[in-house]
Parts: C-alpha cells; sequence; structure tokens
C-alpha cells in the first residue's frame, strides 16, 4: 500500500505587486495556518518517508513549517522545480518516478493542478483545495508506477476554519 497527502501551500502575501509569483512569501494568515496544519497531521502520526516541494517562496516555507510541526527533518525536503506550476500529467509523471522504498510522500505544491490531482486519483470531487488544505489518500498499489486514476481512497481532507474576516 501506498500513503499519498496533498498539501497546497499556505496563503500567500499579495503586499507587494512587484514580487514575482515564484517569490511571493507566505501571508499572516499563512504563517497562522501552516503550523495549525502541521500539529493536525502531527496527531495523526502521519509522518512521510519523503516530501516533495515546489520551490516557490510560500511552497518551500509551508513545507519546512510542517515538517517541523511532524518532526520531518527540513533538510530532507525535497524541493522539485517540476512541481511550480505542474499539471495532473506532470503531478502523475513525478509520483509515478518515485522511489517504492517510500510508503507514505507528502507532496506540497499549488492549484490548479493540486485540485486536478485529487479528483483525478480519488474516489471524491472536490470543488477546490484551499490554501494550506490537506488531503489523504490511500492506493492499493506496490509500487507508485501504478497510480492510476481513482485507484486512491480518501483517508481524509483538513481544511484551515477561519473567522470572517
Amino acid at each position: 500500500m501506498k500513503r499519498l497527502v496533498v498539501i497546497r501551500h499556505a496563503k500567500s502575501s499579495w503586499k507587494d505587486p512587484g514580487v514575482r509569483d515564484f517569490d511571493r512569501p507566505l501571508s499572516k494568515r499563512g504563517k497562522t495556518d501552516a503550523p495549525e496544519m502541521g500539529l493536525r497531521l502531527a496527531k495523526r502520526s502521519l509522518v512521510p518517508d519523503r516530501l516533495l516541494s515546489s520551490p516557490a517562496k510560500r511552497a518551500i516555507r509551508t513545507a519546512e513549517i510542517i515538517a517541523g510541526a511532524i518532526g520531518f527533518p527540513a533538510g530532507r525536503i525535497t524541493r522539485m522545480d517540476r512541481l511550480y506550476g505542474a499539471g495532473v500529467a506532470d503531478l502523475v509523471g513525478i509520483l509515478r518516478g518515485l522511489d517504492d522504498s517510500a510508503e507514505t510522500v507528502y507532496l506540497v505544491g499549488h492549484n490548479p493542478g493540486l485540485t486536478d490531482l485529487v479528483n483525478f486519483l480519488g474516489s471524491a470531487f472536490l470543488d477546490n483545495l484551499p490554501t494550506c488544505g490537506l488531503f489523504c489518500a490511500d492506493f492499493e498499489i506496490s509500487s507508485w508506477k501504478e497510480i492510476d486514476r481513482r485507484r486512491g481512497r480518501c483517508v481524509f481532507m483538513d481544511f484551515p476554519k477561519h473567522p470572517p474576516a
């Protein structure tokens, strides 16, 4: 069995319109949500064998914060250029290329690719994976090469909740 946890980066800041998309940092809300979602994962005792992240500033920071909360060494986060702006075909390709020694994998990235991935792999439809939203699925497969459409069984979804602004 393989387990995948899909994590959309936490909310990013739009305070400086001159900052390139790749370099946008986390917003105040993002800096609150990421540790909270990391704690929720820690309570589930769900530590990955691999943690893959887009190298975009908001994604890697989300990955680092979550890694700290679950006790995963930040130095073992794999930054993958292909995750930035990846569509579902690219994401599935990345997953199919994983070493089969990894049973549990976290994937931190961006929309719309991650929502499309969840809908491609899972058994439930999701309109939108919100910022810092989590989706976990189990796959009755022995190799990541076998991952395919609707092969995943949703274990849980978890989204940060915010009071009205």
